[in-house]
């Protein structure tokens, strides 16, 4: 069975995010790039972040984050792009050090050469505390106490 992209699209990797990473094919929209950025963070490809983010915003490396583990996205807005430019609302559900957070973010994006960069955005994390009978944070359907919840 092919494995499901992490952005949450339902479809497979290899015909979701994955051939943007390889370079294969350009990001068509604003939340087609945050989407395949989001998988990048849960698949820990570095290059691939750095080589979507502009120029003027990009920072000169990203870090290993070992202790991050992505676990589900939820595009909140992908308004229709105007002008060349657009935005992408979303919220990434994150567990580190044994601890649940959801990053909100409105990014900005910019078509410039024929392709979408990210340009940047004001992240917000948030810690989530779930209780045992709540929603699994990790998006499974499941209640935490059978799904993620660590004893």
């Amino acid at each position: 069975m092919p494995k499901s992209c992490p952005c949450g699209s339902g479809t497979s990797l290899a015909l979701c995010c994955q051939p943007y990473h390889r370079g294969e094919a350009v990001a068509p929209t604003p939340e087609a790039l945050m989407r395949s950025r989001y998988t990048a963070f849960a698949l820990d490809q570095r290059d691939y972040l750095l080589a979507t983010w502009h120029p003027t915003t990009r920072p000169e490396q990203l870090l290993p984050d070992a202790g991050t583990q992505w676990v589900a996205l939820t595009i909140e807005d992908a308004p229709p792009v105007q002008d060349g430019q657009g935005t992408v609302h979303f919220r990434a559900t994150f567990r580190e050090h044994n601890g649940w957070h959801v990053l909100e973010e409105v990014s900005r994006f910019i078509w410039q050469e024929g392709r979408w960069w990210y340009v940047d955005g004001a992240p917000c994390v948030i810690r989530l505390k779930p209780r045992r009978n709540e929603p699994c944070p990790c998006s499974s359907g499941r209640k935490f106490k059978v799904c993620c919840q660590q004893g």
